[in-house]
């Protein structure tokens, strides 16, 4: 039986189009969102946290084939652990916002107090985040 020990969201941008924040370094990991959860409850060797979120991204007017590549780690540096990472080829052919979501988990986690940040790169110049951006952690342990 799992036991819950925690749950935070990050909730940058609530809507669609409610931020514009242009990715303006190709490869240069920016913060997107960031937690700490108390898992100090967890039972050691069982212990995992769950991660769900989604981010809207655009491409300029004279959109160029990019990769978005999202990343998680365990700690707030893109250097920390990383536990989690996927890599999305945007459609150059859309004109809009499109949506990346991902949904991961990190098993064994540390039975501390935990700090969980998500970041996303871009291959090429002209991205920008224009939301949604929502991210959710949710810590648990067996018993």
């Amino acid at each position: 039986m799992s036991r819950f020990l925690d749950l935070k969201t990050s909730q940058n941008a609530s809507f669609a189009n409610s931020i514009a924040i242009p990715i303006t370094i190709i490869n240069e990991d920016q913060l997107i969102a960031q937690q700490t959860l108390d898992l100090t409850a967890g039972v050691s060797g069982q212990t995992r946290v769950d991660f769900v979120g989604m981010m809207a991204i655009q491409l300029g007017l004279l959109p160029v084939a990019t990769t978005v590549t999202i990343s998680v780690v365990r700690g707030t540096l893109p250097t920390d652990t990383l536990v989690f990472s996927a890599a999305q080829v945007l459609d150059i052919s859309l004109l809009g916002p499109q949506l990346i979501n991902i949904a991961g988990s990190d098993f064994f986690a540390p039975n501390a107090v935990q700090t969980y940040t998500v970041f996303a790169s871009v291959s090429a110049l002209g991205a920008t985040r224009v939301g949604p951006e929502s991210f959710n952690f949710i810590g648990s342990s067996d018993t």
